[in-house]
């Protein structure tokens, strides 16, 4: 048994509702413990709108010791503006997350589960951070980390996050990408239990720049950084992105590295519909989440589906289970 945070997100959006719509399946299906972050107010109107009738208790600060299984820890109650982007709604996801880490940091939980943001909304808050991973990379004082994506169907990571497409050649350099092999293969190891994994690069240019004609940061960045990687053996590719998923060979492979963000995403958006889950790789604490963002346009409503927000829980579970292992035979 193990103790699971979730946060609220944007207010203003579904997060709330597929929090508690998960919550409410999984108290029946695990013996976990949950804790909540997120203002009362808001619990009230989404769980009254959703029958949600599992016992909980109301807490300024989490106790020592949970005796109960569901906790909402509760932060400042808040105006919903459901489907608006606000202020008031980004700073509340942000002092959700801000509390989620801090507990993690204290050993009074395994993992987070976190609901989705608006980039907007906590930039208007005032917040510099441009999404949950540079936030939690920044707190754990790690430079190295890596964005995963996580499914049934496939697992894929990212050498920049969310980097603009004019600035994506300035970053990607043979130091960068033998980073980000060292936290992939660590993390295919520890956290899934993959010793000998088979990964795939992807390039960066049309055709993977055909040997330099449309473009040379294949000749002169990714093929030298699989060489030159310890994990080269493992190692394939660079592989032109268009061939490699119309010719389905994801398949063959247990991880595939992406170099930016759409490389990846589109793909594996749409083999997913809504299954897939966000992991960041490379921290101390463990975070997952759905893989989609606030459903503004369906927010108020109460029908959002919460499968990936359920997914995320699932893989959040299993590499808990993993580290604590690993940890074990230290």
């Amino acid at each position: 048994m193990s103790n699971f945070i979730f946060t609220c997100g944007d207010v203003n959006g579904i997060g709330p509702e597929i929090v508690i719509k998960s919550i409410k399946k999984l108290y029946k299906t695990t013996n976990h413990k949950f804790i909540f972050i997120t203002p009362q107010n808001v619990f009230e109107e989404v769980s009254s709108n959703i029958k949600f009738k599992i016992p909980f208790s109301v807490v300024d600060n989490l106790p020592k010791k949970l005796t109960k299984r569901f906790y909402i820890l509760k932060l400042n109650n808040i105006k919903i503006n459901y489907s608006k982007t606000t202020a008031a709604s980004g700073l509340t996801s942000y002092n959700s997350i801000k509390k989620a880490f801090s507990l993690l940091k204290e050993k009074k939980a395994d993992a987070m589960i976190t609901a989705p943001i608006s980039k907007k909304a906590i930039s208007l808050a005032g917040v510099k951070y441009p999404g949950h991973t540079e936030m939690l990379a920044s707190w754990c004082k790690t430079k190295n980390f890596s964005m995963l994506f996580l499914s049934d169907k496939m697992k894929s990571s990212l050498v920049t996050i969310h980097t603009p497409i004019n600035k994506i050649i300035k970053e990607l350099t043979v130091k960068k990408l033998l980073s980000s092999f060292e936290i992939i293969f660590n993390s295919l190891k520890n956290d899934f239990k993959i010793k000998d994994p088979k990964v795939a690069v992807l390039g960066l240019n049309p055709h993977s720049g055909e040997d330099g004609i449309i473009g040379d940061e294949e000749e002169k960045i990714i093929i030298p950084s699989i060489k030159k990687s310890k994990y080269s053996k493992y190692l394939f590719g660079p592989f032109s992105s268009d061939a490699f998923f119309a010719k389905h060979k994801y398949k063959e492979f247990d991880m595939i590295i992406g170099m930016y963000h759409d490389q990846v995403l589109i793909p594996f958006k749409l083999l997913n519909s809504g299954k897939g889950v966000n992991y960041t790789a490379g921290l101390p604490i463990i975070r997952t989440s759905p893989d989609h963002g606030t459903a503004f346009d369906i927010a108020g409503r109460f029908i959002a589906d919460e499968l990936s927000m359920l997914e995320a829980f699932y893989f959040a579970e299993q590499i808990a289970k993993s580290r604590k292992r690993v940890n074990a035979n230290l």
